[in-house]
């Protein structure tokens, strides 16, 4: 090492970045490497009257260290530790005969500022820059005609780091990192250079919790019933109440999500309304209050307008559609102020992007009988960006698909293609892209678990039907889904 040192150049590998604040403890193991200053330890033996005939470097050591710190997003974090780079040195032979011997030891401290970039959920990249304050330890020896003034010089001084790498996140808790890092290193006799650690290591996090679903109490007015935890409605949901006159007392609450920023009621939530219009229509005495809500992004006055549009949109699909009378059915907005998950991860803010159908209860459910809706299956099958091929790490996914059509040769399936805000290109390449990657699922269907190509539709939606915000690689990588909807036979 460096006594005078040089760079090295390195391929980083993997980090993932913290999804949550909080602490984290790690340590790397690896190759550190220095370029000894050849000309410059030549130069001083010149200078004392000794010709220098030959010259052997020991450049390279292992090095390790140790962490420890805090991330304050997914994005930023500081981190302190203590690095060991090994030891490093040369052995001279001059003329008149005589031998030099040099070593360097270092080691010291850290405090870094960490930089993640998010590649996907679980993968990332990042980059560090910091200051050291590090110890070097020379000891020389010599013999012959070589003399030695001072033999251990040692010296501490402060200088800065920088580096890059990758991790990956195993879990919430733990982690494995490859980084490269470049430390600058002033020795005791005047050299200056740089030391070069190439390592692999494991970070262990603590504090990270997992999203929570936060309580959700509806206060609209007069047609509220005391409401059961919000489901997914495709057929009428009972819950049972006893009653004084030992009677059944039902009632029934449906749950729809929307797209980012949009009032539009999908095609498959369509078939849910279509199961509380059946619902009302048996009971022409039932009111509903349709509560629609948002998520935290974007100003309040806005979210509230959203909301409002989002329950006036499915009240006027039941007046027009299912021939509801308007008169039974009340609007209401109440914007980001009922949470039903945290906004602070990209799961909670879909699910509060909703609307929720509170309807009247009745005493009896006698003769409701309601044909099986359309059934949505959302697929998490994974495409790069401009990428349409159907990986095998997805057969098993789409095996379920085929076993459940092949059980049921009544039903016949639309294949749902959508693809991500960003890095596809303008709305006709994106509408392309989504096209054929529903088309190449309904092809593996086809080709590989026999179903007929006459029970399959291909559909492409572009990228205007986002389900997360592309400010992330994750969100990006979420819209470039795969929907099979699951058609019922009309009865």
């Amino acid at each position: 090492m460096k006594l005078g040192l040089l760079a090295l150049t390195i391929i980083a590998a993997p980090l993932a970045s913290a999804q949550d604040s909080g602490w984290y403890l790690g340590g790397n193991a690896g190759q550190a490497k220095s370029k000894i200053d050849d000309a410059h330890i030549t130069q001083s033996l010149l200078n004392g009257g000794l010709t220098t005939t030959s010259m052997s470097d020991r450049d390279h050591d292992e090095g390790f260290k140790v962490f420890g710190g805090y991330q304050f997003n997914r994005y930023f974090a500081f981190e302190a530790g203590y690095f060991n780079l090994g030891k490093f040195g040369f052995t001279s032979n001059t003329q008149p005969l005589g031998t030099l011997n040099g070593d360097l030891k270092v080691e010291g401290v850290n405090f870094d500022a960490v930089l993640s970039l998010p590649f996907t959920r679980k993968f990332s990249g990042f980059l560090r820059g910091g200051v050291t304050n590090a110890n070097t330890k020379d000891t020389f020896s010599r013999t012959g005609a070589v003399t030695v003034g001072n033999p251990n010089p040692s010296k501490r001084d402060t200088n800065y780091k920088f580096g890059a790498g990758l991790q990956y996140d195993f879990s919430r808790s733990f982690a494995m990192r490859a980084e490269v890092e470049r430390y600058r290193i002033n020795d005791a006799v005047g050299g200056k250079g740089d030391i070069d650690l190439a390592s692999v290591g494991v970070l262990f996090k603590f504090g990270r919790k997992a999203p929570m679903a936060a309580s959700y109490t509806p206060t609209p007015e007069p047609y509220v019933a005391p409401a059961p935890a919000p489901v997914v409605v495709v057929e009428p949901v009972a819950a049972v109440v006893p009653a004084p006159d030992q009677t059944q007392k039902y009632c029934t609450l449906l749950d729809l999500t929307f797209d980012i920023d949009r009032d539009t009621i999908e095609r498959d939530d369509k078939e849910k309304l279509k199961v509380v219009g059946t619902f009302m229509t048996k009971y022409p005495a039932t009111t509903a209050v349709i509560e629609g809500h948002t998520d935290n992004v974007g100003t309040p006055e806005h979210n509230m307008k959203l909301s409002l549009a989002r329950a006036e949109s499915v009240v006027t699909y039941l007046v027009n559609e299912v021939h509801i009378d308007r008169a039974r059915l009340k609007a209401m907005g109440y914007g980001n102020t009922y949470p039903l998950n945290d906004n602070a991860t990209e799961e909670g803010r879909r699910a509060n992007r909703r609307i929720n159908a509170v309807i009247a209860c009745v005493t009896d459910m006698e003769g409701l009988t309601v044909a099986p809706a359309r059934t949505t299956i959302a697929l998490d099958i994974e495409f790069d960006p401009k990428k349409d091929e159907v990986l095998p790490a997805h057969k098993e996914d789409l095996r379920r698909v085929a076993n459940f059509l092949k059980a049921n040769p009544t039903v016949t399936a639309t294949v749902e293609g959508h693809a991500g805000t960003m890095l596809e290109g303008g709305t006709t390449d994106a509408m392309a892209i989504s096209k054929r990657r529903a088309q190449n699922v309904v092809t593996y269907l086809v080709d590989n678990f026999g179903i007929d190509r006459s029970r399959l539709t291909a559909e492409g939606f572009g990228k205007t039907r986002r389900y997360a915000y592309s400010t992330t690689a994750e969100g990006r990588q979420e819209n470039r889904r795969i929907n099979i909807l699951i058609n019922y036979p009309k009865k």
